[in-house]
């Protein structure tokens, strides 16, 4: 396939950009809007950024896709209403078709 391997300093993730650019999602979308109490917290809160991140977060590269698998909604119902699911700890939103009663 002619793949070669490209070694990067360490500590240096300007020389990877897709590094950069994941890092710096996590730092914008997440982290500059949370204060961290400790080890355990950030885990939690990363971990529920990456679920959010993998499932409900729209990429450019992917056309505006996921990266795991969704649901395709069709048409709603009359009387269908739209729920707001909370993701992050509330930080991001998902909204969803919630079939009528």
């Amino acid at each position: 396939m002619g793949i070669k391997e490209v070694l990067t300093a360490p500590r240096s993730p300007w020389q990877n950009p897709y590094a950069e650019r994941l890092i710096g999602s996590i730092r914008r979308e997440c982290l500059d809007h949370v204060i961290v109490l400790n080890e355990k917290h950030l885990q939690k809160i990363l971990s529920s950024y990456f679920g959010y991140y993998n499932q409900d977060r729209t990429h450019c590269g992917l056309n505006k896709e996921v990266p795991t698998e969704r649901l395709i909604q069709s048409k709603p119902f009359k009387g269908s209403k739209i729920i707001k699911l909370s993701r992050v700890g509330g930080l991001h939103n998902r909204y969803q078709w919630k079939e009528a009663a």
